[in-house]
């Protein structure tokens, strides 16, 4: 492998060096942990023991494997064992040291994850979610065999945590229909009676999310960490689920403002103080917030994206944190790197400029990011998924490939991103994709007469939720784009919902006011196939046989009406779900994506 690192081009070391995530570590055990790396080709769980310095890999399959958690003692590894990157599975565990793998909760059948919660006196709570069964949560006491149910719902919902003392469970759920704003339950796990409820939706004409950030760490405290959306962005609360009391941290800077943009935060290990984390502009610092005195003091990062961070018992914080121009890293408060891959550390890439833009819904943002030599260049419009996700200045292998090889990327945080406020990512309703591409199209506009963007050679680009819009662009806006790259799409709106992991069928619902059934027109006016006659540019369509977020069959039905057309496509078909963890199949599949570019843009079909 380090043969191919030195002999590949730098698109392609970008990929092939190893990565590392954030550490996580048992709360009891804090020398013991967990993290995520590439180091075999395959994205696979580690353990570290951070006392010995020792590093062992958990698991080994060959589609990978990325969700883990440590037991609060640091004994048990739990890994979620899905089948080809379907996402539908069972909770396997091994020791922390090694060994054979066991179903960790006999009885349960296979199901998609609704969340997991292991206490410290073994207490074990599993979510699931299931077409048939909706969401259900199941309960195993220590010394009992099997699970008990303890909750269930048509609608979506999770685990939220798990008091210190395991006798509090919160629930995340959506119990009032509306899958963009959840309410949060607290049962007593004694007689599973409710002893609190946060619900800022039923009743309400604004609704208002909440979500469980965490129990104190403190044997006997019921002070649950929370956020909300009360003022219109994300901000945390503490709530005593035992009294009602509601205490919201007064967070402003050292100059005496309050934070803008979008603010969570954890418990720090004594429960006394917050790791506050703090999102604004596609871009992230942290701080510590100390309950007693209310002072908020800044933690220094470098400016960019802060990707995760923890507190450690030390009173240290360690963060992963990239920027579009420098690769990731895990680094520390105490100024030291706190865990580097093995190998070489993979070339930068070019910093990313804020562009903003008039659009018909508010000014939007955008990333920029310019390859050598003097414009216009061709453009990829790399369209993030999600559709609640946002781009950043953080780093990402798949647009510094682009930039290699001489395409100038815009990256849209269009209408339903996040971190710019509940309005602007709640404004995606009901006109559902049409609204993101009013966003993305004001931002051509820009593009083209700032003289950044060729229009011959503009290209729209995304997966998932990026993939639906880059279909649907192609056909509501078939004048401006020169050629679609649509990878693991929505294609066939109708299809899609019949098919799709049942999550999912309860954000669809929401986002549309209703299922296909109750307001055809409009998912009819949403749906790319609805406008597939009018595609003009060239598409590439890349597709998951397993996936069970944007299914294979609603792909194949939009594929075939192109072959019926006699549109000029292409289409790779993959053994897993949605995305890949095999770094070869990265590469191979955005090899593919520059090839045709390159072809249909006359800029030769090599790619370097």
């Amino acid at each position: 492998m380090s043969d191919e690192k030195s002999t590949a081009p730098a698109w392609e070391q970008r990929f092939r060096a190893a990565r590392v995530s954030l550490p996580d570590w048992a709360q009891d055990a804090p020398d013991r942990a967990l993290y995520v790396s590439n180091a075999t080709g395959t994205y696979e769980v580690y353990a570290w023991d951070r006392a010995s310095g020792a590093h062992r890999r958990v698991t080994d399959r060959p589609n990978g494997t990325t969700d883990a958690e440590l037991s609060p003692d640091g004994a048990w590894i739990w890994w979620f064992d899905d089948h080809d990157g379907d996402e539908f599975g069972v909770w396997r565990r091994q020791p922390f040291a090694g060994g054979p793998d066991e179903e960790a909760v006999p009885g349960l059948t296979a199901s998609y994850s609704a969340g997991l919660a292991l206490g410290r006196d073994g207490t074990v709570v599993v979510g699931r979610s299931t077409d048939a069964d909706g969401t259900t949560l199941h309960l195993r006491r220590p010394g009992t065999a099997e699970p008990v149910e303890i909750y269930r719902h048509e609608e979506y919902g999770g685990v939220g945590d798990l008091s210190h003392d395991s006798a509090l469970l919160a629930v995340d759920h959506t119990e009032h229909g509306d899958a963009m704003h959840s309410a949060i339950r607290v049962l007593r796990l004694a007689d599973n009676a409710t002893v609190a409820e946060l619900d800022e939706v039923t009743g309400r004409a604004e609704p208002r999310g909440v979500a469980c950030l965490g129990f104190a760490p403190v044997e006997g405290d019921t002070r649950l960490l929370v956020a909300h959306q009360r003022r219109g962005r994300w901000e945390p609360m503490i709530w005593d689920v035992a009294t009602g009391t509601e205490t919201e941290p007064v967070l402003r800077d050292e100059d005496g403002r309050e934070l803008p943009g979008d603010v969570s935060a954890q418990w720090r290990p004594d429960a006394r103080s917050l790791l506050v984390e703090h999102e604004y502009e596609a871009r992230s610092e942290l701080f510590s917030y100390d309950l007693e005195k209310g002072v908020l003091t800044r933690l220094e990062t470098p400016r960019g994206t802060v990707g995760g961070a923890t507190a450690r018992p030390d009173g240290t914080v360690e963060f992963l944190w990239s920027s579009a121009a420098e690769p990731a890293a895990v680094r520390s408060t105490s100024g030291a790197v706190v865990l580097r891959a093995p190998g070489e550390v993979p070339p930068g890439s070019v910093p990313v400029e804020d562009v903003w833009v008039e659009g018909p819904g508010g000014r939007v943002h955008a990333l920029v990011q310019r390859p050598a030599g003097e414009g216009p260049y061709p453009t990829v419009f790399e369209i993030h998924g999600g559709p609640t996700h946002h781009d950043s200045d953080s780093f990402a292998a798949g647009p510094a490939a682009w930039l290699d090889h001489g395409f100038a990327v815009v990256r849209v945080n269009y209408r339903g991103s996040t971190g710019y406020g509940q309005a602007w990512t709640d404004a995606l309703r009901e006109r559902i994709g049409l609204i993101e591409l009013e966003d993305i199209g004001a931002v051509r506009a820009w593009a083209v007469a700032s003289g950044l963007a060729d229009p011959a050679r503009l290209v729209l680009s995304g997966g998932s939720w990026g993939g639906y819009l880059t279909l649907l662009g192609l056909g509501v806006q078939p004048g401006d784009w020169a050629l679609g790259l649509a990878a693991v799409p929505v294609a066939d709106y109708l299809a899609a919902y019949e098919d799709e992991m049942e999550a999912l069928k309860s954000l669809d619902r929401t986002l549309f006011g209703g299922t296909p059934q109750e307001v055809p027109q409009r998912w009819t006016a949403s749906s790319p196939l609805t406008y597939v006659d009018q595609v003009r540019a060239p598409v590439h369509i890349i597709a998951g046989v397993n996936d069970p977020r944007c299914p294979i069959r609603q792909i194949e039905n939009y594929v075939r009406r192109l072959d019926e057309l006699g549109s000029p496509h292409e289409v790779y078909r993959y053994d897993a779900g949605h995305g890949s963890l095999v770094v070869d199949e990265r590469i191979k599949q955005l090899r593919l994506e520059i090839d045709f570019a390159r072809r249909h843009l006359a800029l030769g079909d090599s790619v370097g």
